[in-house]
């Protein structure tokens, strides 16, 4: 006899996430935001970039304050990390927007941070207006696709 339980099929993990314990036949899949898609992904990226542009910053500055500089790198990239989990908020994007600055002042620590800051908030600026602009189009797709469904019937037709 087996040690695994009856209704427990061998292909299936001995543990299973929340969504897939809850999952019903037939249901829907929960439709994702391509914006918060984008914008999650110019932080985390971010985020990687500001740590080793902290590790720069300590490596040219070791004398005077580099720790320092290191330390606040270090913070501003975890908070950059933590901002992409709460863009589904306007208050995460508002974080976005300030990292963003932060990130264009810190030319002033050093020449190069201009730059990245700048080519950073280019593609935040594109990921929160073009990620918007994509979810409006996707959302009223959808509701065409439905009003033509009851329309015409959502089985095709045989020719």
């Amino acid at each position: 006899m087996s040690d695994k339980p009856q209704a427990q099929e061998p292909w299936r993990p001995q543990r299973e996430t929340k969504s897939q314990r809850e999952w019903q036949p037939g249901q829907q899949k929960k439709e994702r935001s391509i914006m918060v898609l984008f914008t999650s992904t110019v932080l985390y990226g971010e985020a990687f970039v500001i740590a080793f542009f902290g590790l720069m910053l300590y490596g040219l500055n070791q004398d005077s304050g580099g720790i320092w500089m290191l330390i606040g790198s270090l913070v501003l990239a975890v908070i950059a990390g933590g901002t992409a989990r709460m863009v589904t908020k306007p208050l995460g994007l508002t974080i976005g927007w300030i990292i963003q600055a932060l990130l264009i002042i810190s030319g002033f620590l050093e020449p190069l941070g201009f730059l990245v800051g700048v080519l950073f908030a280019g593609a935040w600026w594109y990921a929160v207006v073009k990620g918007r602009q994509i979810d409006k189009e996707k959302h009223q797709r959808e509701q065409e696709q439905l009003a033509w469904e009851q329309e015409h019937g959502s089985e095709p037709e045989d020719l």
